[in-house]
């Protein structure tokens, strides 16, 4: 019997579910081409191949459709920014721009691959993450976003709210010519010591928020993602109040447990317990026997109400799926215990 989207609506609904489930990532071209998808449609075949082959291969009890490809907003990525008056360049681009109708056609050749059988999540990052990929993932510049926010922050937030504007749009699309269940959204605190929690409340959260609430007015199906990819930090109180149905954050980088997660953020659904390091991390290098008191450590800690497993962000391409596999058969004798 093929029980994943029930114990999945179970998961989200906070409820306890005849199983925990699972739900790991990868991506699934090189870093750089996450922005080339408009430049090379080879970028988002590879995709599209990737992304139905996992489906084929974990059978996932829900798929968070990963936006490879489309990491560069033409905004952003069409224009050399090294300035704060470069910031200006960023313009809403519209709902006909093939950045809208593209990732539309994507999410649609997926969800009817899908076929209902399971839930869908889009993965859409936050308006000032746009920007930040941009330069540290594809400039391989990793003092640029700072250094251009902490220099003039009204300049970066006004370039991110043209990005929003956009977000906006595809929401709309998403939602309305598409059958995606819900939302994957991914924020990240502005590292340095500078981003205290005041500047975080005037010149983040609103931009977080707002293209929340626009996507609350379709469906409440979303999962924030606070990003601690690369040992970025955050302080998980500041989203506390975040308009999220469940929370996914880096319980390695944090050092924050599953358990200790779901009493900050209110008992709410939340996913994760996995370093998703590839070097030192249990997910790639225990043995079953590891991998098993792991999970049940996990479990009896934080509960089978509103769990699921999963990693603190994309793990690696190498992994072999049976690892996967092993987590949710020992999760299923978990709750049969």
């Amino acid at each position: 019997m093929d029980d994943r989207k029930q114990v999945v609506k179970d998961f989200i609904e906070n409820r306890t579910p005849s199983r925990v489930p699972i739900g790991f990532w990868y991506h699934f071209v090189p870093p750089r081409d996450h922005h080339l998808g408009l430049k090379d449609p080879k970028v988002v075949e590879d995709v599209i191949r990737g992304q139905k082959a996992y489906i084929d291969q974990l059978e996932p009890d829900f798929v968070k459709i990963m936006s490879d490809g489309f990491f560069g907003h033409p905004g952003v990525f069409e224009n050399s920014i090294e300035t704060v008056e470069d910031l200006k360049k960023v313009k809403s681009v519209g709902e006909n721009h093939p950045w809208m109708t593209e990732q539309i056609a994507y999410v649609n050749e997926i969800c009817d691959y899908v076929d209902g059988k399971i839930l869908t999540f889009y993965n859409i990052f936050s308006p000032l993450q746009f920007i930040r990929i941009k330069f540290e993932e594809y400039e391989e510049d990793f003092e640029k976003f700072t250094r251009l926010f902490f220099e003039d922050p009204q300049v970066m937030v006004d370039a991110a709210r043209e990005i929003e504007k956009d977000l906006k749009i595809l929401v709309d699309k998403l939602f309305t010519e598409t059958k995606i269940d819900g939302v994957y959204y991914s924020v990240q605190s502005v590292q340095g010591e500078q981003a205290d929690d005041e500047f975080h409340k005037k010149f983040v959260e609103s931009l977080d928020v707002d293209t929340m609430e626009h996507i609350k007015q379709y469906s409440d199906n979303i999962m924030l993602h606070i990003c601690g990819y690369g040992h970025y930090t955050n302080d998980l109180k500041r989203y506390v109040d975040y308009p999220a149905k469940i929370i996914n954050w880096a319980t390695a980088t944090e050092n924050v447990t599953l358990s200790e997660g779901k009493q900050i953020f209110d008992g709410k659904p939340v996913l994760g317990g996995f370093d998703n390091n590839f070097e030192s991390s249990i997910l790639f290098n225990g043995t079953d026997e590891e991998l098993e008191d792991y999970v049940n450590n996990i479990l009896d800690d934080a509960g089978t109400k509103g769990v699921a497993l999963g990693a603190d962000c994309t793990i690696d391409l190498s992994i072999d799926l049976n690892r996967l596999k092993k987590i949710r058969e020992i999760a299923r004798a978990y709750n049969e215990k």
